[in-house]
């Protein structure tokens, strides 16, 4: 973990205003999720605020549920995460089926937030934030910087959290980066 680093904070103006370039994916899903993975990367920490932010304002409203659902989803990631290291069906599963991991890691995290009764306030204070940031890595057209940045990222030159995180989630090879 010593060699992991933040990704700097990219401007507001180019994350969302005047430079910010938007448009629709087109049907090809390898370059959508090209497209995503890239974004994910290169704009991590701003992702990281804007969910900090949405998540502190559902916390305001409704603190003790939103607890709740903060720890089944990061103590489903966790047990996940161990599972998966620890066993090479598991591991062999994650990479192949890198989007049904993530929809069960969800699902466990949906369940244990069912048990306590806080589903409305996961849905709104945990689904909010990513879904924020899906459309905008979905509609946010890459750049030449955004390019590089994913390249560095993928060959190792440099560590990132949200690239531990989409490796640990078994995208790493995903788009082809």
């Amino acid at each position: 973990m010593a060699d992991v680093e933040l990704a700097p904070l990219r401007p507001l103006d180019d994350f969302l205003l005047g430079a910010a370039r938007f448009q629709v994916p087109d049907k090809d899903m390898d370059r959508w999720a090209n497209r995503v993975i890239s974004n994910l990367l290169y704009y991590q920490t701003n992702y990281f605020l804007s969910a900090l932010l949405l998540f502190l304002v559902v916390g305001v409203i409704n603190p003790v549920q939103m607890l709740f659902g903060i720890a089944a989803v990061v103590g489903s990631f966790i047990l996940f995460v161990f599972a998966s290291n620890n066993q090479a069906e598991l591991r062999r599963f994650k990479r192949q089926h890198s989007r049904l991991s993530v929809c069960i890691i969800l699902a466990a995290g949906c369940a244990l937030v069912y048990v306590f009764g806080s589903v409305a306030v996961f849905l709104f204070g945990i689904t909010l934030p990513l879904l924020a940031i899906f459309i905008h890595a979905s509609l946010r057209l890459r750049n030449l910087k955004n390019k590089v940045s994913a390249k560095v990222e993928y060959i190792g030159v440099k560590r990132t959290p949200m690239g531990l995180l989409l490796e640990e989630l078994g995208f790493e090879g995903e788009a082809g980066l």
